[in-house]
């Protein structure tokens, strides 16, 4: 596998592993919260800790998917957005007491909204290596996975669990591409790779090659002898 692009899917992975962490703290930060607490405080500081790693791993695999992947503007575009949304929703999310005029965190629309794109991002990795049916499977798992994030609106929970499932998701996709390239399930091309050249042989032409030089070598034989036997 190409360092960089095992890097770059590596901190992807642990970026989408964070945010799974911070879904879990935010969530449990709400249900005790009390400004009175040196707990809820300490756990306050863990949350927004644990976000913004969760950022810096996204935004580094970006960089390193774009200086890697030969080609594929379109995913890294995408999932550059992508990034760019989650970031712009966690704000919102985080400070929705203040932007509660536009932002509804318990929005039933906003969660199928929020679904729907995350679903294509995902869906467009397809083209790391398409027509793989494996990876085409890891793929539409996924998508459903991310489809059904936004039922939790319906059980009265607010977008962190759409953005929960969603990080669950993209743990399992890149996942299941590093297992596959390390397995040679599936090949990625990247900038700097070299090139395999498959070497060919004939044997029929070996042989021919090899009875013409027998044939060479008995030849001199026989003259050597003759003209031994004349002197």
């Amino acid at each position: 596998m190409h360092k960089k692009l095992s890097l770059g899917l590596y901190a992807a992975f642990a970026g989408n592993l964070l945010f799974v962490l911070f879904a879990v703290l935010a969530y449990w930060y709400y249900k005790i919260y009390d400004p009175s607490s040196g707990f809820v405080k300490f756990l306050e500081k863990a949350t927004y800790t644990t976000l913004f790693l969760g950022f810096i791993s996204l935004v580094a695999s970006e960089v390193l998917f774009c200086m890697t992947l030969r080609m594929r503007r379109l995913l890294k575009s995408v999932y550059g957005l992508y990034i760019v949304m989650e970031a712009v929703m966690m704000y919102l999310e985080l400070n929705s007491a203040r932007y509660r005029r536009f932002y509804e965190p318990y929005s039933f629309k906003l969660a199928v909204i929020h679904s729907l794109l995350s679903a294509v991002v995902c869906f467009i990795f397809v083209y790391l290596d398409p027509y793989k049916v494996n990876f085409e499977v890891v793929i539409i798992v996924c998508i459903g996975l991310i489809m059904g994030g936004m039922f939790g609106n319906l059980m009265g929970i607010r977008i962190y669990f759409s953005i929960l499932v969603n990080a669950i998701a993209y743990s399992l996709m890149f996942g299941a591409i590093i297992y596959m390239l390390k397995k040679e399930i599936i090949e990625i091309d990247c900038y700097g790779d070299s090139a395999r050249v498959a070497e060919y042989k004939s044997v029929f032409f070996e042989e021919e090659v090899d009875d013409d030089e027998a044939e060479d070598e008995s030849e001199s034989t026989e003259d050597t002898d003759n003209k031994t036997e004349q002197k």
